[in-house]
């Protein structure tokens, strides 16, 4: 047994040997059978004539076939066919040289078509039988071996039956298949190679115990978001390790390698069912538009810069104001070589001047934009920052847009633009009512116009600087995780799902719309986190600790999508609705941020944030600085 282990693959010349000793039995056993065992009534002659041409033809066939190539304890179905095509072959090859030697040349017989007949069927049995002897043969040794982790397969179709052949016959993979899962009823009680499989979740825990489960690898391919992240929290709660066999389509070369089944990551738990989207329309939309896309090397930007690329623009205009990670994307996107001219600037919004020849130069049809500040506490630091970027840099762009005759400027909000509680949320609650008064002032020229239309939503998994890189972090370095509340909780999104549904609201909107998507129910902070430590494979509390450090500057318990002044109205698509919100007068708005270059002046963080309480009366400051202004406000 311990040579048998040393042995990987069995060399060609070694199975050519097997197979020729294969041959050689078959045709001897033939004469036997077809003389009953009477040794006298052999002819000699004739049996030598016949058992040499048998395996010289029959080397000739693997030859021929390449069955002697196959790995013997990977044998399948496929070694099967190769084997029969083999000795297929060879009982062809060998009646041609009969009808050659009994018409052509008058020799007679080379072997009787009885005993080719037996032989050919002895062979074929023995060539399957002994791979599949030696292929249990290794599948035994690696059953008993004391180190292999017993693990159960979700999911009892074909990803599932791969995984459990790559499991057993991959020396380098000490892992076993005890059991299966699988959601079939049909499949319940039924056997895959000795694995039971067994109905649902509901025998999980039962499994566990009993063989010592260490790991699910989940196989089944068109899973529901819904029923993956049951079974993740059915292993979670179980303490065993996940794992997921990717989409076919991320096979190497259409075949699944061991180290291809990859772990779960946290977007698994927090990923939504698949969107359904109107390509068509998206694509009508784009296809041979000149798009700029500002804040482009950003989390959202550089998403929504790929994908619209995909759409066939005539041109991109990348436009960031960070050097590196701009030249990055650039990069990436030459990488594609994609037929859609990529334009890369450097460049601020903030800046008018610098902006305008941008504008100027390349004509754009279509803005995406997505330039802003967007962390909360830093926002609360330096809210100069916040009015100069978020609110005048928008309004910088949006005005060019109009005056460069630009169709359609899609802009990219916030929930935190909702009943803010911080200078972050109040500056895009600004922006938005600007773009959409704006939209309304140029709606009532008649005239061929700028429509203008916002994107509202929650925080993106994996965004530049949101709590789940953070927490991965914190967890890589042994903890402590911190969490700011025990009660605090967001709305998630993925960011290629944002990027989507930004694309399709801009399809929809006519102007003046304010797109609020369907981010599925809030996430608790906190239980995100334990599930983060969980999945890295540690103990919450023992390996790892999770600290409450204090509502940050700003910060909210809760993010809200509407004001409760707000309602919505339904589109076509279930996950995008309009909110219903109060308009301002455009003359009121501009001469309410025209205040802001006056008060930049006084460098005064206060009298910057009084004023933008003025203009949005729900913005009330939470666990800031500034939460002295609301009760001035109180008093008047």
């Amino acid at each position: 047994m311990g040579f048998l282990q040393k042995i990987n693959i069995l060399p060609r010349w070694v199975i050519a040997l097997l197979d020729g000793i294969v041959l050689s039995y078959a045709i001897l056993l033939g004469f036997l059978l077809r003389f009953n065992f009477e040794i006298v009534h052999f002819n000699q002659v004739a049996l030598v004539k016949g058992v040499v041409w048998f395996i010289l033809t029959g080397c000739l066939s693997m030859i021929i076939t390449k069955s002697y190539m196959g790995i013997v304890r990977h044998t399948s179905v496929r070694d099967g066919l190769i084997l029969s095509k083999m000795i297929g072959i060879n009982f062809l090859l060998l009646t041609g040289a009969n009808i050659i030697s009994y018409y052509l040349l008058d020799a007679g017989w080379i072997i009787s078509f009885a005993v080719l007949m037996i032989a050919s069927g002895i062979a074929l049995f023995w060539l399957i039988l002994y791979r599949m002897v030696i292929k249990e043969l290794f599948g035994y040794i690696k059953k008993n071996e004391k180190d292999v982790t017993p693990i159960v397969v979700f999911g009892a179709g074909e990803a599932g039956i791969l995984a459990q052949s790559i499991f057993a016959n991959d020396n380098k993979v000490k892992k076993r298949v005890v059991a299966f899962l699988d959601d079939d009823i049909n499949k319940a009680g039924k056997k895959l190679s000795g694995a039971k499989i067994y109905m649902g979740l509901q025998m999980l825990p039962e499994i566990v115990q009993k063989y010592n489960v260490q790991e699910l690898v989940i196989s089944v391919q068109k899973l529901s978001s819904n029923r993956k992240r049951q079974i993740i929290d059915e292993c979670l709660s179980l303490g065993i390790h996940a794992t997921i066999i990717p989409p076919v389509n991320e096979w190497i070369n259409g075949s699944l390698m061991p180290n291809g089944i990859r772990e779960v990551k946290i977007e698994d738990l927090l990923s939504r069912e698949s969107i359904d989207l109107d390509n068509s329309r998206v694509k009508e939309d784009l296809f041979g538009k000149v798009v700029l896309v500002s804040g482009a090397a950003g989390s959202i930007g550089s998403e929504l810069v790929q994908q619209i690329a995909h759409y066939q623009p005539e041109k991109v205009i990348m436009l960031d104001q960070s050097e590196s990670a701009l030249y990055n994307l650039q990069q990436e996107m030459n990488a594609l070589n994609l037929p859609t001219q990529i334009v890369t600037l450097l460049g601020d919004i903030r800046k008018r001047k610098s902006i305008a020849k941008i504008l100027t130069k390349y004509r754009p049809q279509i803005i995406y934009h997505a330039a802003a500040y967007k962390h909360v506490p830093m926002m609360e630091a330096y809210p100069e920052e916040a009015v100069k970027c978020n609110i005048l840099g928008t309004k910088n762009l949006a005005d060019l847009a109009v005056s460069n005759h630009v169709e359609k400027f899609v802009m990219i909000s916030t929930d935190k633009a909702v009943n803010p509680t911080n200078v972050m949320g109040a500056s895009k609650r600004i922006a938005e009512m600007y773009v959409q008064s704006l939209n309304d002032a140029l709606e009532g020229t008649g005239a061929k116009r700028t429509k203008f239309v916002t994107t509202r939503f929650g925080n993106v998994l994996g965004s530049n600087g949101s709590v789940i890189p953070l927490f991965k972090n914190q967890i890589q370095r042994g903890g402590p995780v911190t969490v700011t509340h025990p009660d605090i909780t967001r709305y998630f999104m993925t960011i290629p799902e944002a990027c989507q549904l930004v694309l399709e609201a801009g399809v929809m909107g006519n102007g003046g719309e304010i797109f609020v998507f369907d981010m599925g129910e809030p996430v608790k902070i906190v239980d995100l986190a334990k599930k983060m430590i969980k999945l890295s494979g540690k103990v919450v509390d023992r390996d790892i600790k999770i600290e409450f450090s204090g509502l940050r500057q700003g910060e909210k318990l809760y993010e809200e999508l509407l004001n409760v002044k707000e309602e919505v109205v339904s589109t076509h698509h279930p996950k995008i609705m309009i909110a219903k919100v109060s308009h301002v007068h455009f003359e009121s708005i501009v001469t309410q941020i025209d205040a802001f270059k006056l008060l930049l002046k006084k460098n005064s963080d206060v009298a910057l944030v009084s004023h933008m309480k003025t203009i949005v009366p729900e913005y009330i400051s939470n666990a800031s600085r500034f939460s002295f202004l609301d009760h001035l406000e109180v008093k008047h």
